[in-house]
């Protein structure tokens, strides 16, 4: 009988040991490398070489900034943006509930894409849609994360 336990208490503590939580892949800070768009049959790039964009993806929450290389000295070409919210992660769907957004009718919208990590490279496909502003719309996105 002493022996079953221990075998017991050995099986239980390695089980413990081997339950530890799996790392997120998409949790670190990403910076923007490229963007392309589908609208209906047209496919561009939306990446704006002039201005700098990171994501940062925490357990729980992610958030993104876009600002011009300027410092915004260039009143016709000055960009700031930034917004975030929670996100879930099931397998490779990664469903953003943007809660914050300096657009606010984007505010609430719920964005779902399939990532995939290989190396550093972030890369996120998904559709964009709100209807309030007549979005419907394919993107991708691949970011490089930042060390």
């Amino acid at each position: 009988m002493k022996k079953a336990i221990s075998i017991l208490v050995l099986i239980i503590s390695i089980t413990a040991c081997n339950s530890e939580k799996k790392e997120n892949p998409i949790k670190g800070t990403w910076r923007l490398i490229s963007a392309e768009t589908t609208e209906k049959d047209s496919t561009f790039s939306t990446f704006n070489p002039k201005t700098k964009m990171i994501k940062i993806i925490n357990d729980t929450h992610f958030a993104f900034f876009n600002h011009d290389l300027n410092n915004g000295k260039d009143s016709t070409n000055a960009v700031f943006f930034g917004g975030g919210g929670k996100y879930t992660l099931k397998d490779s769907i990664y469903t953003e509930n943007l809660e914050y957004f300096n657009n606010r009718q984007w505010e609430n919208g719920k964005f779902e894409f399939v990532v995939k990590v290989k190396n550093d490279t972030l890369t996120q496909k998904g559709v964009e849609k709100v209807e309030k502003l007549g979005i419907d719309r394919i993107i991708t996105e691949k970011y490089v994360r930042e060390k």
